[in-house]
């Protein structure tokens, strides 16, 4: 029994003079864990809206290349808009840019290429982009073979 007293007493020195402790810690811990969080969401965020914007590049592009329904330049503009618009994505700050500029002139199998681009720090969640440059833009790009009836 006095072993069991004689080590309870020192420890419970040492929890009477922690008060304070977990203040500390959290003070220590928590900047590193909060740019870890934000870190994340941002480079998440920079990962969802590449995926969004290759897909708009490529509805853009299969518009472009369909021979039924005449496709001009700004109604593939006008798909890639609706599309980036639907996932929440501002349309309105995206490049688009499209090659040839009418796809309409491409013969049979000519290639037809649909680009999007749009500046990070227009679809970042942040205020600011912390770890992703503000002059970052996020690019897709696809191209496909013109389907017209020869």
């Amino acid at each position: 029994m006095q072993t069991e007293d004689n080590l309870e007493r020192p420890c419970r020195r040492c929890r009477i003079n922690r008060q304070g402790a977990a203040a500390v810690e959290f003070a220590l811990v928590a900047p590193v864990f909060f740019l870890l969080v934000f870190g994340m969401i941002e480079f998440g965020r920079m990962i969802m809206v590449q995926q969004v914007i290759t897909n708009a590049s490529r509805e853009g592009a299969r518009i472009a290349v369909l021979d039924s329904q005449t496709p001009t330049a700004s109604v593939v503009e006008q798909q890639v808009r609706d599309y980036l618009d639907n996932a929440a994505i501002p349309g309105d700050n995206a490049t688009i840019i499209i090659n040839p500029s009418e796809p309409t002139t491409a013969a049979y199998g000519e290639p037809v290429t649909v680009t999007v681009q749009i500046p990070f720090s227009s679809v970042s969640w942040l205020p600011t982009p912390m770890f992703i440059g503000a002059d970052t833009n996020l690019t897709a790009s696809t191209v496909m073979r013109r389907e017209t009836v020869q």
